[in-house]
């Protein structure tokens, strides 16, 4: 069942939602509770796309490099006063989680700029950020200085030719030492995110496990998702997460527990390993019930889903700080329509065309 919430709509007018069925009650002023659609799903996790750029060319997302040119139309890519006014609503509707996404964020040139407007949100906990990695050793020193408490880092292999051919570039050094970097500077809150494929690194799970085993960080592998334009390439590489959870139960990995503004990774730990292992599985059974987290793009559409058919435009309430109370009511309506389910397996991919839209 639902908790009750009360919003402000669009209108003006206060709105008491409760168990799925909406009444306009007299005025009792605006108070706001966590966004949550009528499934109960809280969402205290946004994933917060600064660009759809992206300088590599990864065979599972952009195998052709960057082709597109969504922030050149609608008003260009949200600008810092626009992700300000994000944050300081989602933050006021109980949001304390932001992930600031891609494409590849760090080829916006104001990116520390953006990591301090968001952490310096009243209600904002932790910003975290994913990226390739691409001049990381440089780079990662001004973004702790922002304020940024977490790093995703994309390493697909160990291996460097394998790393070439997955994201066609010579770099993995530089993502290594930018990770040591990190580490050096104090960042506790490390992933490495690896995509598995079956005709690249499906054999190279034992490499990760030995390398993480003197690594104090998560390594998370990834099943492959279909989108709009990879079904053949995701037919011949797809690997079931199941099988490597299966593995690590079997050598004695424990499975640990979720925090509230955790992702969807399910996480295991060992007592031989400093590094811990994840597991984001988007086509095993209810993957989808614990979901917590909301998307923006970079051109201001919300996304309800990763595989929704479309965004829902925001950018109308995003130009000026006062409207945040409708905003959030907004956004709470926005959420009566979100589903049980992405439907990934049955082959539903909506309007996704490429991860670089949303930053997975």
């Amino acid at each position: 069942m639902l908790h009750s919430s009360i919003l402000l709509s669009g209108d003006g007018q206060t709105i008491l939602r409760d168990c799925g069925e909406t009444f306009y009650p007299p005025d009792i002023g605006k108070v706001f509770d966590m966004l949550q659609d009528y499934f109960g799903r809280e969402f205290r996790y946004l994933r917060l796309s600064v660009t759809d750029v992206c300088n590599f060319s990864c065979n599972y997302c952009l195998p052709e490099g960057y082709q597109g040119d969504s922030g050149r139309s609608g008003g260009g890519f949200l600008r810092l006063s626009e992700i300000r006014n994000i944050a300081a609503a989602f933050a006021q509707a109980g949001t304390r989680k932001i992930r600031i996404t891609g494409g590849e964020p760090s080829v916006r040139s104001d990116l520390p700029d953006i990591i301090a407007a968001v952490k310096q949100t009243p209600g904002i906990e932790k910003v975290v950020i994913t990226t390739n990695g691409y001049k990381l050793p440089q780079r990662i020193e001004h973004w702790v200085n922002a304020g940024l408490d977490g790093l995703n880092l994309s390493i697909d292999s160990l291996d460097p030719s394998v790393f070439q051919a997955i994201t066609g570039h010579h770099r993995l050094q530089e993502l290594l030492d930018g990770l040591d970097r990190a580490a050096e500077l104090g960042m506790s809150a490390i992933k490495v995110n690896v995509v598995m494929m079956r005709g690249y690194n499906g054999q190279q799970i034992d490499q990760f496990l030995n390398w993480v085993k003197y690594k104090p960080l998560t390594l998370r592998f990834i099943e492959l998702m279909q989108t709009g334009d990879n079904e053949d390439f995701y037919q011949r590489n797809h690997i079931s997460g199941e099988l490597i959870k299966e593995r690590l139960l079997r050598e004695g990995w424990e499975q640990a527990l979720r925090s509230k503004d955790a992702g969807p990774a399910q996480e295991f730990y060992h007592a031989d390993y400093q590094g811990r292992i994840g597991l984001i599985m988007p086509y095993s059974k209810d993957f989808c019930a614990s979901c917590n987290r909301l998307r923006i793009s970079a051109t201001g559409k919300l996304h309800l889903c990763l595989f929704s058919d479309k965004g829902i435009e925001l950018r109308h309430l995003l130009q000026r700080g006062d409207q945040k109370d409708e905003l959030i009511a907004y956004l709470q309506a926005q959420l009566n329509d979100k589903k049980v389910s992405h439907y990934l397996r049955d082959g539903y991919t909506g309007g996704t065309r490429h991860l670089a839209m949303l930053g997975g």
